[in-house]
């Protein structure tokens, strides 16, 4: 296992590498940025997951969604990504919930770290509300055009930054899924990692019409 993790150990040591493998990690939404962060922090060796995704693959979303490949056009998400990861990644095990987060919520299980990868508001709301009352941090990112927002949430609430509706996001270009879920995955490696990691704050990455690349950030108000 030391030889598999050997680049990652050059940065944290043996004993930071070997706790990983006791982290649990539940990622909502197995689509484009969940493709990306479950095969980013498989491979940075999290002992286990809980994929949670009750979608099944279309050809449409192959292009971003780099889990998938064409031929998996009626297989569940969650599972497939599932079968990926492990068979990549043979430090990690991964349990798919082929169902919503409102669902998964029910079965109350513990976690070092839950990851939106969700791509609609309202269940960003339900993962808000949920992490709130069990004051478990999480992770939020989603995508758009050529933008993204990434933010690791500790105190701040979701529905106090953002209007809970039920829109559909515009297209969405390739890189920038996987831009967004590297963003979420440094974010969570540190963390679940024990190096800092500045909570509440809102990162927003975008491409102006000129094609320049903008950095933003934002300090949320504590709930």
């Amino acid at each position: 296992m030391h030889e598999f993790f050997n680049r990652q150990i050059k940065l944290w040591g043996e004993e930071t590498q070997d706790s990983l493998q006791n982290k649990k990690v539940a990622i909502i939404g197995s689509g484009g940025l969940g493709c990306s962060l479950g095969i980013a922090l498989g491979a940075s060796g999290i002992g286990e997951f809980a994929f949670v995704d009750f979608d099944e693959v279309g050809v449409h979303n192959i292009h971003r969604q780099i889990g998938f490949k064409v031929g998996d056009d009626g297989k569940a998400k969650c599972e497939v990504l599932k079968e990926l990861v492990e068979s990549r990644c043979p430090y990690t095990k991964v349990t798919a919930y082929k169902e919503g987060f409102e669902e998964f919520a029910t079965r109350d299980l513990e976690f070092d770290l839950i990851i939106d990868a969700t791509d609609n508001l309202p269940t960003r709301a339900a993962i808000n509300e949920y992490c709130l009352n069990k004051k478990q941090p999480w992770i939020y990112g989603s995508v758009e055009e050529f933008h993204g927002q990434v933010c690791f949430f500790e105190e701040a609430s979701y529905e106090a930054v953002f209007q809970i509706n039920d829109r559909k996001p515009n297209g969405i270009a390739c890189p920038i899924v996987m831009h967004i879920a590297s963003l979420q995955a440094n974010l969570a490696i540190r963390h679940l990692a024990g190096l800092p990691v500045k909570k509440d704050i809102l990162y927003y990455l975008s491409f102006d019409s000129e094609g320049v690349l903008q950095n933003q950030k934002f300090n949320l108000p504590k709930n």
